[in-house]
């Protein structure tokens, strides 16, 4: 049984730190939640690009784990909405996609400057490592 409940101890990085899930299977985005939430993050769901978007009308997220491959509005549209929008252009994003190209991950790591790139499947330490690797620095941010 997975313990919903964090101690202190779990959760010291993670206490008051919001992120959004832009995904449009929300399987992906329960998955995110069990294991962000299990350290303390707070995990806030968007199916689809265009919700994405809403959400991030009024929200500012610590960080925003996008879906590349979505049916309505595709990532690198959210993307390119959040590094126009002021309130949002220094939002870490980490980019989670099927696509595993090693073109894809250079064209997101360098070309469009995304703060990591995890490519599905991925285990639960993966994904808590970008986490913890991007947010590590913006502790104070």
């Amino acid at each position: 049984m997975i313990d919903s409940q964090n101690t202190p101890e779990q959760q010291p990085a993670a206490a008051n730190q919001t992120i959004l899930c832009i995904e449009d299977e929300p399987e992906m985005i329960d998955l995110f939640r069990v294991i962000l939430e299990r350290k303390g993050y707070n995990v806030v769901g968007a199916v689809g690009g265009q919700e994405g978007l809403d959400a991030l009308e009024t929200t500012t997220p610590d960080l925003i784990l996008l879906d590349l491959m979505m049916p309505d509005v595709d990532g690198w549209e959210v993307f390119r909405q959040v590094r126009a929008n002021p309130r949002l252009e220094k939002a870490p994003v980490i980019v989670v996609t099927a696509k595993a190209q090693s073109i894809d991950k250079v064209l997101g790591l360098h070309i469009a400057k995304v703060d990591d790139y995890i490519t599905k499947p991925f285990g639960p330490q993966e994904l808590l490592a970008a986490v913890d690797r991007v947010l590590g620095g913006r502790q104070d941010a």
